[in-house]
């Protein structure tokens, strides 16, 4: 038995989890279950959006532990469930350390949904809110076209590594400043709801869940976290589209 090696392997699922926007508490639990499941006499973890901690101890190999610095996270709810249906097979398909690794690098490297694929869903939702917001078919269009454009921006944005509060600033304004050329060349109809529509795209709401979910769990740090990133997100998405509105409306008076 390679402690180090089960530490390794136990860490890297919880990495997976917490990068792809599971709950602290989901991490915590998952990297447990592997440690035990492979013989260790104890193991505990601390877990935070941006860290993980674990130390586990074996009677005959002694005390262990692990620091895993997380800097990259985005929502991919498919993994955290492949990772902890894997964690919950190990004792049952009596599955070694080799095998586990190997299939939390395959799940590491699964795609998500294609470019194509997440574009088109994307400004079919931010049309859909629109549209439930009380839009009409003229914002609806012109959401979906906005939506599009930010969503592009996100991901190119994302794969660039720049921050979210900017990506988020500079979505906001995007939104913001096509809807109200869309108003004015009579492609939409109203301002506010192609607006509301569209930066939905970027509203922290998995954040949000993540937060109450993790401090009804008694994780407190990590609920306050996440509280704090999805205030700043909001903040970041209010100061881009409040900018370009403030601006037009002082430069041309009105729509």
């Amino acid at each position: 038995m390679d402690i180090n090696k089960i530490l390794y392997v136990a860490t890297f699922a919880g990495r997976i989890i917490l990068e792809s926007g599971g709950e602290t508490y989901r991490v915590e639990e998952t990297i447990n279950r592997i440690c035990t499941s492979f013989g260790m006499d104890d193991a505990d973890s601390f877990v935070t959006p941006t860290g993980i901690m674990v130390s586990a101890f074996h009677k005959d190999k002694g005390t262990v532990s692990l620091i895993k610095r997380v800097k990259y996270r985005t929502v991919n709810l498919e993994k955290v469930h492949m990772v902890n249906d894997l964690s919950r097979s190990i004792g049952q398909q009596h599955m070694t350390v080799a095998e586990v690794n190997k299939a939390l690098k395959e799940i590491d490297k699964s795609s998500r949904y294609g470019t194509k694929t997440t574009l088109f869903f994307s400004a079919l939702g931010a049309a859909g809110f629109s549209a439930l917001f009380g839009g009409d078919i003229k914002d609806f269009f012109s959401a979906f076209f906005i939506g599009l454009i930010i969503k592009a921006f996100s991901i190119l944005s994302s794969n660039l590594l720049i921050n979210d509060f900017f990506i988020n600033s500079i979505g906001g304004a995007i939104a913001a400043l096509l809807a109200l050329v869309c108003v004015n060349l009579g492609l939409a109809s109203n301002l506010d709801m192609t607006i509301i529509g569209s930066i939905m795209l970027l509203v922290p709401g998995l954040a949000i869940t993540n937060a109450i979910r993790d401090t009804m769990a008694g994780d407190l740090v990590a609920g306050l976290t996440r509280s704090a990133e999805a205030f700043l997100i909001a903040l970041a998405i209010a100061i881009g589209t409040g900018v370009v509105l403030s601006f037009w409306f002082n430069l041309y008076g009105g729509i």
